[in-house]
């Protein structure tokens, strides 16, 4: 089941309730109950993975122990970090070093390959196994709302949380959830599921298409992955919310950012944490030589682009973040000072920036990235428009809603959902829901970051 279905919006309300029927005291029910929800939420997709997450889980839980009562808990800590970390690579990486270790042999004259795997890779595999080594590092040094496509939670954020009593029901939080969920679901099937349906379209056959339409898809693009990430994390957090917990704040307008560095404080905020935290730091941070501290930055982010996927596309999305980041460091273009006009040019070229990269994302191969790149300045072809025009329509519609609600939020004090004045409040809600319910596009694919 996932957020952006009937079926869910139909389920929820009796999870919810059910979840509540047990009194406040019963802490061990109730976090039960949310495990056993969790399992069986997962199975629906394959019944079979469970037993992965599973297994990570049971290494962690068990290695966390040992940790504690080792003679040598480092020896123990890497033991642990290498068997939690065997199923991803198993599963998201064999066949990628299979082919590359396959093509660089065939180089030099050589052959070796091994049968590659034609199963399905673990839904959400990268973001519960980097929950679990986070709780791993935690320790040394899964709750279900978040276990398809994030946040990332902290071991010192859930954990006290799942020990400690909750209220029976706490009102000011589930308010706070409902506005997450209704907020989360309109970016999710009004602009992003929408948005999506031109953008396939597109970059399935972008070799009929002119260059203008070609960039139309890519900046379309932009704001499909953010809208559907950013809303299906916010569904997430709305439902933690609900049922008493705070969870990790994930998005925070990113296609504001005024550098690619400031970029990375606002998009996918747990990973970037989590990247901070468990690779950049242990790597020397930023307290050793300059070289050293661009090395560093390099290095974390060539990671970010192996988490995202076993392609070389995503390496080479990585490496490029990385790469700015560092030119921005030398040149000392990570803030801005330049006033209004400067701080809008540097969100401009920020936003193209990652436009850029994110053709690289997309794209199955880096050969269909750079001809895509090469097809945007391709003006030869009249632009060629096979779109129906109510879905451009409700697209265009969508995006502007989304525009307008993060623009106010960065640059004003206007807060539609958190007015003072009721009617203003309770009629955003109202305008939201009738979105949804008539431009949404449901039954689409689960959120773009799960497959990760």
């Amino acid at each position: 089941m996932i957020f952006n279905s009937f079926q869910f919006i139909l389920l929820y309300p009796l999870l919810f309730l059910f979840y509540y029927a047990f009194p406040a005291k019963w802490i061990r029910v109730r976090n039960t109950y949310l495990l056993l929800l969790s399992y069986l939420l997962y199975m629906q997709w394959k019944p079979v993975y469970a037993m992965i997450l599973l297994a990570v889980t049971a290494i962690t839980f068990y290695f966390a122990l040992l940790v504690n009562k080792a003679k040598h808990p480092k020896k123990v800590l890497t033991m642990g970090v290498l068997l939690a970390l065997f199923p991803l690579a198993f599963f998201k990486y064999f066949n990628f070093i299979n082919e590359t270790v396959s093509n660089a042999l065939s180089a030099v004259g050589l052959s070796g390959h091994l049968p590659g795997l034609n199963w399905a890779i673990p839904i959400g595999i990268s973001f519960y196994t980097f929950q679990a080594l986070g709780y791993l590092w935690d320790v040394y040094y899964s709750f279900f709302p978040s276990i398809l496509s994030g946040p990332i939670n902290k071991a010192s954020l859930v954990i006290p949380q799942l020990k400690n009593p909750r209220p029976y029901f706490n009102y000011p939080k589930a308010v706070e959830g409902m506005r997450m969920l209704l907020w989360g679901m309109f970016m999710k099937v009004v602009v992003a599921d929408r948005v999506g349906l031109y953008v396939d379209s597109i970059y399935n056959t972008y070799t009929d298409y002119n260059g203008m339409t070609c960039f139309v898809a890519s900046l379309f693009y932009a704001i499909q992955i953010y809208a559907d990430f950013a809303g299906y994390s916010l569904m997430a957090l709305g439902v933690g919310k609900t049922l008493g917990f705070d969870l990790t704040e994930n998005f925070r307008r990113p296609y504001f950012a005024v550098s690619v560095t400031d970029f990375w404080h606002r998009w996918h905020i747990s990973l970037s944490t989590w990247l901070k935290d468990y690779v950049y730091i242990p790597l020397g941070g930023s307290r050793c030589s300059k070289v050293r501290n661009y090395w560093n930055i390099f290095v974390t982010f060539l990671v970010s682009g192996i988490w995202h996927g076993a392609n070389w596309t995503f390496i080479v999305w990585g490496c490029m973040h990385g790469v700015c980041q560092i030119i921005e460091k030398m040149l000392n273009q990570q803030k801005c000072s330049y006033g209004w006009l400067g701080k809008t040019v540097k969100i401009l070229i920020t936003f193209l920036i990652v436009n850029f990269a994110w053709i690289f994302f997309r794209m199955a191969t880096l050969g269909d990235a750079c001809a895509v790149i090469s097809q945007i300045f391709d003006f030869s072809q009249p632009m060629k428009v096979e779109y129906n025009i109510t879905n451009m329509a409700f697209s265009v519609f969508g995006i502007t809603v989304l525009f307008v609600k993060d623009f106010t939020e960065e640059f004003t004090c206007v807060r539609f959902f958190y007015n003072r004045n009721v009617v203003i409040r309770w009629s955003s809600y109202v305008f939201v829901l009738s979105c949804i319910l008539l431009a949404g596009v449901f039954g689409a694919d689960q959120s773009i970051y799960s497959n990760f």
